[in-house]
């Protein structure tokens, strides 16, 4: 899926990085730190403090202190044309630009925070969005910017990562989300992904516009957008995954925290699901068939069949038990661990040791995995129980309830 860049290309588009943040003092220089360290030029930084009480704005100001605002190491030469000023760059000249902005507003959510943003500061022809606590690889822009070369691109899926926490909660959270992304591979490759989530995203500036931002009548603002992005049409408008566009973001720290976060994933993505409902099934030519007839209805039932999965763990614990075999509980045992082996060993930035440290922990992995089950099965019923908040849709311009960051000041990609 990796796009090469056009030999002739001189200018780098211009790429605006969203960082809407609340409350978030210990690790908001740490993410901008890692922007700044990216291999990609031509790039402008805003930080949108949605009504911070803490530091955050004063541990902005002293990044842009310790940084050049703005600087370019070439000069254009400006032309007049039939069509105003003109910059032209000499051959084998790019454009080096680099701006950190910081923006204060009045709480009002992130999707008020990131529109914000888009309307009235952004420039650039890429959008990015990166939540405050959050780090980028230090190629994830070039790479997310590559993608774009093909013009049915609208939007790029990152490659996110928990940073490694050595509690039983951190060892869940990092493999669920190496695990839960490679499907997403199959995903592009079939034309059906369906969710770019919001720690780092990057879409085009003009579909953004063509499609009204972001809404505000879901509790996962990242989700709608995507599904909005995609209801438009999926094969003109394609959503991608990429592998190589990777960032890594702060896990939970402990349960309660945990189970509120499965909670608002679960109900914005079924209030998401009944709002372009429109879309399952749909024979319109202008969705891919693995969309309406695939992804959608799965993604649907994937969240009812949580509710069966106690009663199917029941039940071959029961057989078990019945026939006095263990087969069937050591069949399960081995395809977890070998699928999560086979996961592991071909990962792109695991370092040799990574994977060898990884492989060593997946026979364990397969228990811990119980707990995000019950996690997910709490979530889903805590849903059903409140079927207004998924059919009847309203502004959420909810206070940020920010978890607590841990805040390291050192993470790695292997």
């Amino acid at each position: 899926m990796r796009r090469k860049v056009a030999p002739n290309s001189k200018i780098k588009t211009l790429v605006s990085v969203l960082i809407p943040a609340f409350n978030e003092e210990k690790v908001i220089e740490r993410s901008l730190q890692s922007v700044w360290n990216n291999t990609y030029d031509n790039i402008e930084v805003i930080v949108i403090s949605d009504g911070s009480v803490d530091n955050t704005v004063a541990a902005v100001q002293r990044f842009i202190r310790s940084r050049t605002r703005v600087y370019s190491q070439t000069t254009p030469k400006i032309v007049r044309t039939k069509n105003g000023l003109k910059r032209i760059w000499q051959r084998g000249q790019t454009p080096v630009y680099r701006r950190i902005k910081l923006v204060e507003q009045r709480n009002g959510g992130k999707a008020s925070a990131l529109n914000n943003g888009l309307r009235h500061h952004a420039n650039g022809q890429l959008i990015m969005t990166l939540d405050a606590d959050s780090l980028l690889h230090k190629r994830a822009i070039a790479n997310a910017v590559r993608y774009f070369d093909d013009p049915s691109v609208a939007g790029v899926a990152a490659n996110v990562r928990v940073i490694e926490e050595h509690t039983v909660l951190g060892v869940l959270q990092r493999f669920e989300h190496m695990i839960g992304y490679r499907s997403k591979k199959f995903f592009s490759i079939t034309n059906c992904e369906l969710i770019v989530g919001g720690v780092v995203s990057t879409y085009r500036r003009d579909i953004l516009d063509t499609v009204g931002h972001y809404d505000t009548d879901t509790v996962t603002e990242d989700i709608g957008l995507s599904m909005k992005i995609a209801a438009r049409g999926n094969l003109k408008n394609r959503l991608i995954y990429a592998a190589d566009v990777a960032a890594m973001t702060e896990g939970v720290g402990n349960l309660k925290t945990l189970l509120k976060q499965r909670y608002r994933w679960k109900l914005g993505n079924l209030q998401n699901i009944v709002k372009y409902r429109r879309l399952v099934f749909s024979l319109d030519p202008t969705y891919s068939k693995t969309l309406s007839w695939y992804r959608l209805p799965m993604a649907f039932l994937g969240e009812l069949m949580l509710l069966l999965e106690p009663f199917a763990l029941g039940y071959v614990f029961y057989l078990s038990l019945h026939f006095m075999s263990l087969s069937l509980l050591l069949g399960a045992y081995m395809t977890i661990t070998v699928y999560i082996i086979l996961t592991i060993l071909p990962d792109e930035h695991l370092s040799l040791w990574g994977k060898i440290k990884g492989s060593l922990q997946a026979p364990f992995l397969y228990f811990i995995f119980y707990i995000m089950n019950i996690v997910q099965l709490v979530a889903i019923v805590n849903c059903i129980l409140r079927p207004g908040k998924i059919l009847t849709l309203s502004d959420n311009k909810n206070v940020w309830i920010s978890p607590e960051r841990a805040g390291k000041k050192a993470a790695s990609f292997s």
